[in-house]
């Protein structure tokens, strides 16, 4: 196999060729991948159920922070116990040999929806996750810094990545992952095939190893980059992306310069998925309202502005929004919440995927949720380009049960 990448070129793209580490045959693949860890963080009986299934078996959920728990007490205690296990995952012959190469990753959701995406690893060094940066890869949503340092430690100490991060191209010629499902979407190129659980469907990666097909998608990257240099957008998990950009800085204080050029902090690992890619759906994110007097809440944020949709349990009604500086619904409205909270502090917000679960979780006397309209998901780059990084949580890549499972996996140090 011919591996003489062309490292001008992808790094002029910030693309890495990685080390990808994937369980042994011999593992349970469907009790070893587990949804991303901010997924389901007001249904704590989802990770419990997960925990019953994966008990005494190797799996992802044994060396993930599932952020339902980042509240609890024994905090330090959990963050050590992942780190141990990712060692002893490492030493034990958990992981097979490593694939230097990227992974074309199929998706297919309990729908029969395909998502498709690669697998890579981005520098680190070419994003930015601050307003009003240009940097070659871009946050899509604001980041909320309070949220990186509790991150910060599960990853500082940590041998091993799992990425549950999706970053966006702009593709409308398809020009870059899909001409890999004729030429590599194979039998002989099989690297895993399993169904996953909790209703996640199935997933499927072949391997992309060849130095020909490495250098036809980084030159097909480069013809995507924009005039001022934007070619990738942070769809999912743009916190954990922070965290790992985060970390990367604070090691490199220490490196030599041929370690800050070599060291495996410098990347992270993260599937690429085409915004035009039929099978990527955007969904909106709603807000979840706790501990709050309902009627005062909706008084303080009711105007003549934009309309929103407003449920408890199956009752709906729709009010008008204060006017606030923005263009979208979910900035106005989060906007007014951020204000709301800050007056009350007792009261609490959470972000729901799903109308179904916005609706069983708001059905309370203190409780409030709020339906959102679906971002359009062709209008994203261009958007952010203009207007920089949207509101958080404006947008979510499919509903829960549809997230990134945790499979690959990647020494950083």
């Amino acid at each position: 196999m011919n591996n003489n990448f062309d490292t001008a070129l992808l790094e002029r793209v910030a693309l890495h060729v990685p080390d990808i580490l994937l369980p042994r045959s011999s593992i349970d693949l469907k009790k070893w991948a587990v949804v991303a860890c901010d997924q389901f963080t007001s249904e704590p009986e989802y990770w419990q159920e997960v925990e019953k299934i994966t008990e005494g078996v190797p799996s992802a959920f044994h060396i993930i922070f599932p952020e339902v728990y980042l509240e609890d007490a024994d905090k330090k205690d959990r963050i050590k116990c992942i780190n141990q296990t990712m060692q002893q995952y490492l030493d034990g012959g958990v992981f097979g040999d490593p694939l230097q190469g990227f992974i074309l990753v199929q998706r297919t959701m309990k729908n029969g929806t395909v998502r498709n995406g690669l697998m890579v690893a981005l520098d680190l060094e070419k994003y930015d996750f601050h307003a009003g940066c240009h940097a070659m890869i871009r946050a899509t949503e604001q980041t909320v810094m309070d949220r990186i340092p509790p991150r910060v430690q599960i990853r500082e100490f940590a041998p091993i990545e799992l990425p549950h991060v999706l970053v966006l191209i702009d593709d409308p010629e398809f020009s870059v992952i899909e001409p890999l499902l004729s030429s590599h979407a194979k039998d002989d190129r099989v690297a895993y095939d399993t169904d996953l659980m909790m209703d996640g469907g199935h997933l499927k990666g072949y391997c992309v190893d060849d130095s020909d097909t490495i250098h036809h998608i980084a030159s097909a990257l480069a013809k995507l980059m924009k005039p001022d240099g934007y070619l990738y957008a942070v769809g999912d998990g743009n916190h954990s992306l922070a965290t790992a950009k985060q970390c990367w800085d604070n090691l490199k204080k220490s490196l030599s310069k041929e370690e800050l050029a070599n060291h495996p902090a410098r990347y992270a690992l993260v599937e690429l998925n085409n915004v035009h890619d039929q099978g990527l759906v955007f969904e909106p994110i709603h807000r979840l309202i706790f501990q709050a007097d309902i009627e005062d809440l909706i008084a303080y944020i009711s105007g003549d502005g934009h309309e929103v949709q407003v449920v408890q349990g199956s009752s709906n009604r729709t009010i008008r929004l204060k006017d606030r500086p923005g263009q979208l619904t979910v900035g106005i409205l989060q906007t007014l919440l951020d204000e709301y909270i800050e007056k009350h502090p007792k009261v609490k917000i959470d972000y729901i995927h799903g109308e179904n679960s916005l609706r069983k979780l708001s059905n309370a006397e203190d409780r409030l949720g709020f339906l959102l309209p679906v971002l359009c998901k062709s209008d994203l780059f261009k958007t952010v380009a203009i207007d920089g990084a949207l509101p958080r949580k404006t947008f979510s890549m499919g509903e829960a049960e549809e997230k990134r499972y945790y499979f690959e996996s990647r020494k950083i140090r």
